[in-house]
């Protein structure tokens, strides 16, 4: 594999999980359920 290719490839991921991550977000405010993150070592939830 060529180092474009590789490139291309993380570039396609990285497009993906944005997307994924907006989806996510949407649905939240929609159903207004918490997002869980960790901060600082711990689990927090938030309300988007």
């Amino acid at each position: 594999m060529t180092k474009e290719t590789k490139t291309e490839r993380r570039n396609k991921i990285v497009k993906g999980l944005e997307k994924a991550y907006e989806k996510m977000l949407e649905f939240k405010r929609k159903n207004n359920s918490e997002i869980v993150v960790i901060r600082e070592n711990k689990i927090v939830k938030i309300k988007p």
